[in-house]
């Protein structure tokens, strides 16, 4: 008789029966370690998001934020840049949020302000990490003369005051939005570039960066392949906190009359309040809802960022955030 080759021969005495696919069995016959269901993007998503309270209020606020940009402008009923008769009227059901002492709805600036500033502050927080990722990974892995020219660079941008530096760029610049972009992008970098360069120092000298390096992979690959997915924590709270740099500063550039003040931005609401005495005039609904605005998205970031913090440091977890991430890692990964 033949032998068949396809089933092993059973040493115990025990019959073997096939294993159904995606099941494994271990040396204890009473262990099977069996693969959870893979979660859809947007699932793993809200169990991260969900896993801290204040990560949770942040990213409810700043979906607020967002949504009032995308939605807002519909359902102004008035060009943001429009005069009216109805001059320095306060809030009613007509104008939600007043008018301006030349007629202007002030919702529908708030409304159209909303969608610029957002997009100015996320455009210059993701050029801003780009380049500090690039310059500080760049620095903390090859070292010699390319960390001491890149460190040099950073450390002057790094004396030098931001916003102060802003100010003298924007003021002799040409006014509008992309240079204060431009503005915001170039003071805004090395604080991130620093952080990079250090821990990309610790982890290039770790055992399977040298592997990567004795199996011949290009440094570009082991850079951004390697060490960077080790990092995502850290450029992921830069970013926030770069967010929140761009936001502050964006408000006071244009506060202080150096954006285009015909693009309807909470920086160029305050700008234009402050230029009519809307204060001294007694006008509050001209100030306070772009300046609440202001405070609410950089508090709901600063929640965003607590969050990371706590959910990339294992020393500030708490006891029920630490059990809710556990909870989150047996869905994620495989379970016994």
């Amino acid at each position: 008789m033949g032998i068949d080759r396809g089933t092993p021969p059973n040493t115990q005495g025990v019959l073997n029966e096939p294993v159904a696919p995606g099941i494994l069995t271990t040396a204890s016959p009473e262990t099977v370690i069996v693969p959870a269901k893979k979660q859809s993007l947007w699932k793993t998503f809200v169990s991260v998001v969900t896993v801290n309270p204040r990560m949770t209020t942040g990213f409810c606020i700043l979906g607020f934020f967002v949504l009032l940009g995308l939605v807002g402008p519909f359902l102004a009923h008035y060009n943001p840049t429009g005069l009216s008769n109805d001059l320095f009227q306060g809030p009613s059901a007509k104008h939600w949020l007043g008018t301006t002492p030349r007629g202007e709805d002030i919702f529908a600036q708030l409304a159209y302000g909303t969608r610029s500033s957002l997009l100015i502050s996320f455009v210059a927080a993701i050029g801003s990490t780009l380049l500090s990722m690039v310059i500080g990974l760049t620095a903390g892995y090859f070292g010699g003369w390319v960390d001491d020219v890149l460190s040099f660079l950073t450390n002057i941008f790094l004396v030098l005051p931001g916003l102060p530096l802003a100010i003298v760029i924007a003021a002799f610049a040409v006014k509008g939005t992309w240079t204060i972009i431009a503005v915001l992008l170039l003071t805004s970098w090395p604080w991130g570039a620093r952080v990079l360069r250090a821990q990309t120092l610790s982890i290039s000298q770790r055992e399977f960066v040298g592997a990567s390096r004795l199996m011949g992979e290009r440094p570009w690959r082991i850079i951004f392949s390697e060490i960077l997915p080790n990092e995502i924590a850290i450029v992921s709270s830069g970013f926030v906190g770069t967010f929140i740099y761009a936001a502050l500063t964006e408000v006071a550039l244009e506060f202080l009359g150096l954006g285009d003040a015909t693009t309807p931005t909470w920086g160029v609401i305050l700008y234009w309040a402050q230029s009519e005495n809307a204060l001294l005039s007694g006008g509050w609904w001209q100030f306070v809802p772009p300046g609440l605005c202001v405070a609410v998205l950089c508090a709901g970031l600063a929640f965003i960022n607590f969050g990371i913090d706590e959910f990339a440091n294992p020393a500030l977890r708490t006891e029920r955030g630490l059990r809710k991430l556990l909870r989150l890692t047996k869905r994620m990964k495989v379970v016994a």
